[in-house]
């Protein structure tokens, strides 16, 4: 009796299947064909999401395993449809998310002759890759997917297997190829610290006057512990944007993220720490943030490649961050309050207040933080949020409440424009029962917008927000700061609406403050009855306040605050003389500097 057989495809996408993979992303392609055909036979086991461009099927896939920490799939075609695939491939790859890509090729026969689209794949993928194959033989097809899998999720990157068209369509033996076991769902054991670490760790947190914590998402489910850690020792906490809602962000010593992203309390801080903390964080502004001052630096880390990466060490922890965090709170006692930390909670609470005024502004045009008070107002528990590149993340890290409940996915690292979307959608495919919103400027949409369509096509019911200016204003900001006139940055305005419209996915236009709650309720409904919404809201370009651009210098015994001399240098625009006059600037009258508050609790050098 013969043995029966599978076409290769069947056999590839059955190793998917048995790691788990229920959906991917795709675009077809002549190339592809074998692969085509087998999801066409497996449709009832796994979902094919036809995307309009292969970079938003793989961003789609690198949120996929952000948002759910298993792997993402996504496919192009051979040629344009392979390059398509890179941006949202290097996504993954800056951010750890793993990805495994499969990429068609031309069938062997005419490989190497310069066929039509056939060209030599595997340098294209070498760098974005932590591993990277050109199957050989048909039966090999779901072997080397299966090791493809195994090695994306043991390097946190992206995995490529490029595949002869003509191998997807060969028969193999019927059997398990892949190798996926309940072992391989096992939760990873948690480096501890040891009881010297620990020591070590608490006397230098005894020696320091003004000691901070900066916080990444390594900290995972360890946010309660960590907050009763900040108030044992009376240490304020400042955050990483991948940590927003890891640590409850009522809490007054949670003074929110640094450098650009910001909160004017969280950079004022950190410019002022004598001891900084970074505990499981891969902090990519290092370079800017840590190099402004001298301080003794501790890492904690999980991770031995990470530790010594952005700052010269004082002490180095190997260990994960939350048992870290559970051993400091053991071995330690509470310490009597520290005037750094009160300084530190009244300058957050003083800002926060600034930031609820900012959120109530009712100008015309509209401004961006109003944008989020209704967000935050239509937000369900448990939603998952997908924010663009671009001013977005600025006012999301400012004024998006994320509770532990929810999500919030982003391009970190790589920061690529146009990653709203397929966030969304990733969003949807892996979570269909939680609410999704994306919000994205119009210069980020304007890359990706004929997705749009996607949602509709499957039914997707996301809370699409766009920020139209017809400016890039993340750059213009930037060019603000720059000896030049501003270049390049301004866009033709479109009516996101009606393009909106003409896809089938109901929309509407906003220009009146007034009109924001409407169209956020409108949203709920539209969604909540099963379909897409997209709101188009024309808001202002004026620059949120650059609180980055206060800088902080010891002068004897106590902190001097200026603006740093390349603020507003652009040819354009006027400079501001003094720090009050900056802050007034941006509706600012009542916030205070640092050393203020510093002087009101005593705070010395």
């Amino acid at each position: 009796m013969s043995e029966k057989t599978v076409s290769a495809s069947v056999a590839m996408l059955q190793v998917l299947e048995s790691w788990g993979v229920d959906h991917l992303y795709g675009y077809p392609g002549g190339s592809f064909n074998s692969t085509m055909a087998a999801l066409a036979d497996e449709k009832d086991r796994m979902k094919y999401v036809q995307i309009r461009h292969e970079q938003v099927g793989a961003m789609a896939a690198s949120a996929d395993a952000k948002l759910t920490g298993k792997i993402g799939v996504a496919f192009g075609s051979a040629g344009p449809g392979a390059t398509n695939l890179l941006t949202g491939l290097y996504d993954a790859r800056e951010d750890h998310a793993p990805v495994l890509a499969l990429v068609g090729q031309t069938g062997q026969a005419v490989m190497n002759k310069h066929f039509f689209q056939e060209f030599n794949e595997d340098p294209i993928f070498e760098d974005v890759s932590v591993y990277c194959r050109t199957v050989m033989t048909a039966k090999s097809l779901p072997q080397v997917v299966d090791q493809a899998i195994r090695e994306a999720y043991k390097n946190k990157g992206v995995a490529v297997v490029i595949i002869p068209n003509n191998l997807g369509y060969e028969q193999i033996p019927e059997r398990k190829y892949a190798s996926h076991t309940a072992s391989d769902d096992k939760v990873a054991p948690k480096v501890e610290p040891s009881d010297k670490e620990v020591q070590e760790f608490l006397h230098m947190v005894k020696e320091a006057k003004r000691p901070v914590i900066h916080v990444g998402r390594g900290i995972q489910d360890g946010g309660d512990q960590l907050i009763e850690l900040s108030k044992k020792l009376q240490i304020p906490l400042v955050m990483t944007g991948l940590a927003k809602g890891y640590v409850d962000e009522a809490y007054e010593g949670n003074l929110g993220m640094s450098n650009r992203a910001a909160h004017k309390a969280a950079d004022e801080i950190m410019a002022s720490a004598d001891l900084v903390i970074a505990l499981g964080t891969d902090f990519p502004f290092a370079d800017l943030v840590y190099q402004t001052h001298d301080f003794k630096f501790i890492q904690v880390d999980n991770d031995r490649v990470e530790l010594g990466r952005h700052h010269e060490l004082d002490l180095g922890i190997w260990a994960d961050a939350t048992a870290f965090v559970e051993a400091a709170l053991k071995a330690s006692k509470p310490v009597e309050k520290r005037p750094f930390m009160e300084a530190a909670i009244a300058d957050n609470r003083n800002w926060q207040n600034y930031m609820k005024e900012q959120e109530n502004n009712t100008d015309t045009p509209i401004r961006a933080e109003s944008i989020y008070k209704q967000i935050n107002r239509i937000a369900e528990d448990d939603a998952i949020f997908s924010i663009d590149v671009g001013d977005n993340i600025i006012n999301a890290f400012r004024h998006l409440h994320v509770s532990k409940k929810q999500k919030m996915v982003i391009s970190a690292l790589f920061a690529s424009m146009g990653t709203g979307l397929p966030g969304a959608l990733a969003a949807k495919m892996s979570y269909p029962d939680r609410q999704a919103i994306q919000v994205a400027g119009d210069g980020a949409f304007s890359m990706i917008m004929q997705d749009l369509i996607t949602e509709r096509k499957y039914g997707l019911p996301i809370i699409n927000v766009i920020t139209s200016n017809a400016t890039l204003n993340f750059i213009k900001s930037e060019q603000d700061d720059v000896s030049m006139h501003h270049s390049g940055i301004h866009l033709a305005d479109q009516n996101f609406a009606k393009i909106a419209d003409g896809m089938g996915v109901e929309g509407v236009e906003v220009r009146d403050p007034k009109d924001l709650p409407a169209a956020f309720d409108r949203a709920v409904k539209v969604t909540k009855e099963g379909r897409p919404f997209l709101i188009d809201v024309k808001i202002s370009d004026a620059r949120s306040l650059p609180v980055e651009e206060l800088q902080l210098k010891e002068v004897g015994d106590h902190f001097e605050e200026t603006i740093n001399p390349t603020y507003n240098s652009n040819l354009d625009l006027k400079q501001p003389k003094t720090v009050r006059e900056f802050l007034d600037y941006y509706g600012g009258q009542k916030l205070k500097t640092l050393p203020e508050f510093f002087e009101e609790y005593g705070v010395k050098l």
